[in-house]
Formats: structure tokens, sequence, C-alpha cells
């Protein structure tokens, strides 16, 4: 359901934007009565809306509804490009009622960058509702990328997201978390199923690749990136990587030629 509670502004988006963002530099809290697609050119984005964290590196988008609350951070210099489709546009029924991540196809960045770009003339009304128009059937050919990590409400949860967001190679098991944080395995295990829909392994794995996302944009080197976050060499980090978004660090980070 779209949030739209008083600790968010509205914001006015009237159209296609384009923001240089500093590392680290934030964007509030709001929402937007039109639904838009957000796309970093060039860096990395994270953004919270819905309950839930995405990170959002280059030759991906996120996908965020009309009403729906959420905040960005940027990850090294970004450049943050922004579409926004009348409340009325035929939208894939998948992107309705929750953000999603999507892939970015050769075509729909090149439509992304030509709208929000200052190069050139200026597109008339006719062109940018034609260009949009294909964007939009772009969007429903492309998949959704699993790449959401959910809010986790329960305090031991939150208690063992800590150790991990302040070591995330930490490589105790389940069990072993529990004994610091006060529950027991099988308890844990049972509330990350309900309330993150995964697995611990799986939600430490998403984690993990979402804390790889920032250090590589960061500029960390692969090797250094893998033993960060988990992985016991590189090679391991890069397959899970490559499984996860297609490409290996190298060719992901490269973009497009």
């Amino acid at each position: 359901m779209p949030e739209t509670r008083q600790d968010a502004e509205l914001h006015e988006l009237t159209g296609p934007t384009y923001a240089e963002l500093g590392h680290r530099d934030t964007i509030d809290r709001h929402y937007h009565d039109v639904p838009q697609l957000v796309y970093p050119s060039s860096g990395v984005l994270s953004i919270s809306a819905a309950g839930a964290t995405w990170v959002v590196p280059p030759q991906r988008a996120l996908w965020i509804p009309a009403g729906v609350r959420h905040a960005h951070r940027a990850h090294g210099p970004t450049q943050m490009r922004t579409l926004a489709f009348a409340p009325t546009a035929r939208v894939d029924a998948r992107l309705r009622d929750s953000p999603a991540v999507v892939a970015v196809s050769p075509l729909l960045r090149e439509l992304i960058v030509a709208l929000t770009g200052n190069d050139g003339p200026p597109y008339t009304a006719r062109q940018r509702e034609s260009m949009e128009r294909v964007a939009l059937d772009q969007l429903r050919r492309v998949g959704q990328l699993p790449v959401r990590l959910p809010a986790l409400g329960d305090d031991r949860l939150r208690a063992v997201a800590a150790r991990l967001r302040a070591n995330p190679a930490d490589d105790r098991t389940l069990g072993e978390f529990g004994l610091a944080v006060g529950a027991s395995e099988r308890t844990l295990s049972r509330l990350f199923r309900q309330q993150a829909g995964m697995s611990f392994p799986q939600w430490r794995t998403q984690f993990r690749l979402q804390h790889a996302l920032v250090l590589l944009a960061d500029g960390t080197p692969v090797t250094t990136t893998a033993l960060a976050c988990g992985w016991s060499n590189p090679s391991a980090f890069i397959e899970t990587f490559r499984r996860a978004f297609g490409d290996t660090p190298g060719k992901f980070y490269a973009g497009p030629g």
C-alpha cells in the first residue's frame, strides 16, 4: 500500500530530472504523487522505501509507485536520473503497488539519458510522450531483480543485523548469533522467514551483496571487497555476484560499451 504519512514531504515531480550527488549525500524521506523510475547512471544509490532497502548500482533502476515514501543515499559520485510518469500510465502489473529493482536494457538507458539530459535541442511534448511510452514498454520486457533487503522488526533480528553491519565478514552460525542475542537458533530461523521472507543464509548473502555494491562503488578492489564481505576467495565472490547481477564485478561497473 502507498505510504503517505506526515513525516514525509510531498515533492512535486512534473518531468524528467537530473541531479549530481556527492559521496554519502542524502535526500530526506519524501514522496511523489506520480510513479517514477530512479536510475543512477554512475555511482550507487541506496534507497529505503516500503519497509526495505534497495542498493541500486549502474545499469539497474528502481521503480517507485506514486505515494510511496522513500529516501536516498549516494555511494561514490552519483548521477541520479529520474523519469516521472502520469498516474494513468499503463504500468506493468508487477510494478503497480510495490517498489522493484529492474534491469536497464541498452535502449532503456539511452531513453533515460536522453530524456534527462541537456544536450541538443529540447524535445517536444509529443516526442517526450512517445519516448516515455517506449520506456514503459521496455519495463514490461525486463525482469525484476532480487536485491531487496527487507527491514527487520524483531529486536533480536536487529541485533544480529547490527553485528553483521559492524563486520559483514562475521561467519558465525545462526545458533552462535543466537547465543549472543538471547534467542534459540530455531526461533531466529523462524523469525527470519516470517519477517524477511527468506532463510538466514539467504538474507546474509543478500546483505553481503548489497555491502559489496557499496564498496565497489567506492573504488574498493574486488579482492578486498570479497574478503571484507565474508567470501573465502575472490572467485567465490565473483561467481555469486555474477549469478545475482548477470555480470562479473569488472564488467558490471565498466558500464555500457
